[in-house]
């Protein structure tokens, strides 16, 4: 796994605090892989947060609270919650193949 421990642990950190503390936080893509170079943070986030306001709310605060505390990086979060109303196929590979942090 290419991130440092300061970096899994503020991003698991700032998960729980912006999506609740239920919430579990999962790497995925080329960041998985040691062999490859570069690549954005690809990160998966389940919550029990509900409704779609609450939820971007909270991506929205996730993400800023991140870039202040590591930097300017790119950083793509999908979000999986329990009223979502459809489910496309990159969350479940994003969970299948994800590291949780």
């Amino acid at each position: 796994m290419r991130i440092t421990e300061t970096e899994r642990r503020v991003l698991r950190d700032e998960a729980q605090k912006a999506f609740g503390a239920d919430s579990k936080v999962f790497l995925f893509g080329s960041r998985v892989d040691d062999a490859l170079r570069g690549g954005d943070i690809d990160l998966l986030v389940e919550t029990g947060k509900m409704g779609h306001a609450a939820i971007f709310e909270a991506q929205l605060r996730f993400l800023a609270r991140v870039k202040l505390t590591l930097g300017e990086r790119k950083i793509d979060v999908l979000v999986d919650y329990p009223d979502r109303k459809d489910r496309p196929n990159i969350l479940r590979l994003a969970r299948s193949q994800g590291v949780q942090l």
